[in-house]
């Protein structure tokens, strides 16, 4: 026999956790498919949790910017970190604008746990089917079935499987009449076509770049890897990248046209890692040489260091992605509840809806920010 319950939250991440901290004297049981609640948030920002950004805007994410407004505003990074603050988490400003946890990333999880204590918490229970018949969500879990008058999707995308990742939310949304906006691993590195070979052979070098994607710009650090290419500016670009070519400046805020005359060997005189240049060098078939002596065809193949495109093969994959961007179509979802305009009772928060920011605390906001939006409809 199904046991009967109020409200079931599949997913125990920072989105289903918050819903479970805000719902009051509402009832919920929180299925989880690991062990413990909360593996993504323990790793995020290298233990340390970017939790929030100073500066939180539509423009930062990759969705429907009316919509993730109208989530945005009515639980922003001011009342995130009220919300903390009272309860005894003073986040740091590091990496400029962005809020990490003082020590590790244990003190937002505790806090979670803390709040959301009321509800009955149900780990090591992987949900592996919801269906809806008459009023009530039939759920059949990895141990049990149940039944509930209201369901809410937490479950996440489909990155790091390693830590729980399934379609799960996807299957439900689909099962019910939604559009899945294709998904992808998006904050994730880039894999390199056979003439960016060379790249491999700087693994572990880190320099600043500029990237851009379409008519997106990401500022940052970019990581030579085994693979291919990372870092925050690499990951950045890997949002708004599906396929086809970017373009890379090596030299920001530098312009070799105004160096013409200089007699620095380009290795010394190039701002950027001499394993770097050199490499380029060799890459573009210029000499090693000062760049008042270069012919003028070389200093054309050394000006293109400013915009250098290429197409990359492909990204490093779920395993290693992130986030996973697409999901649950925003325009079925009702911004005022996060509840689907295709089955009442029904609704989602975080990273299964086509929402997905950029670096910079902006996904776990909008964990946060899609959880308040759900717990007070709910």
């Amino acid at each position: 026999m199904d046991e009967e319950i109020e409200i079931a939250i599949v997913g125990a991440g920072a989105s289903g956790l918050m819903i479970g901290s805000l719902l009051g004297e509402k009832r919920a049981v929180i299925f989880e498919s690991n062990n413990l609640p909360g593996a993504k948030i323990l790793i995020s920002g290298g233990g340390k949790c970017n939790i929030t950004n100073e500066w939180v805007e539509p423009i930062h994410y990759l969705g429907n910017p009316y919509f993730v407004d109208e989530v945005l505003k009515t639980f922003d990074q001011h009342d995130l970190l009220e919300w903390l603050q009272r309860r005894g988490l003073e986040p740091v400003l590091r990496k400029n604008r962005q809020y990490f946890c003082s020590r590790s990333s244990n003190q937002l999880l505790d806090i979670l746990k803390k709040e959301s204590q009321k509800q009955t918490l149900s780990s090591n229970e992987k949900v592996e089917e919801i269906l809806k018949r008459e009023d009530y969500f039939y759920i059949q879990t990895t141990k049990k079935s149940y039944k509930a008058k209201k369901v809410v999707i937490a479950s996440g995308g489909l990155s790091f499987s390693l830590l729980g990742a399934n379609s799960i939310g996807y299957r439900v949304a689909k099962s019910v009449g939604h559009n899945i906006v294709r998904t992808a691993p998006a904050l994730v590195g880039f894999t390199v076509q056979k003439e960016q070979f060379f790249f491999k052979s700087l693994s572990g070098v880190s320099m600043d770049v500029e990237i851009k994607v379409g008519d997106q710009s990401c500022l940052g650090a970019l990581l030579f890897a085994h693979k291919g290419i990372s870092g925050p500016a690499v990951l950045d670009a890997s949002l708004y990248w599906d396929k086809g070519k970017i373009e890379i400046d090596f030299l920001p805020g530098w312009y070799p046209q105004e160096h013409q005359d200089s007699k620095k060997i380009l290795s010394t005189l190039l701002p950027m890692p001499k394993r770097v240049s050199k490499a380029f060098l060799e890459h573009l078939k210029i000499p090693d040489r000062p760049m008042s002596q270069l012919k003028v065809t070389e200093k054309e193949k050394l000006f293109s260091l400013k915009q250098y495109t290429f197409a990359p093969a492909g990204t490093f994959g779920y395993s290693k992605a992130e986030v996973t961007k697409g999901g649950v179509d925003t325009d079925e979802i009702d911004s005022k509840s996060m509840m689907s305009k295709k089955c009442n009772g029904l609704y989602f928060a975080g990273e299964v809806i086509d929402v997905t920011g950029r670096l910079g605390g902006y996904n776990l906001q909008w964990a946060f920010s899609s959880a308040s939006v759900c717990a007070k409809a709910l």
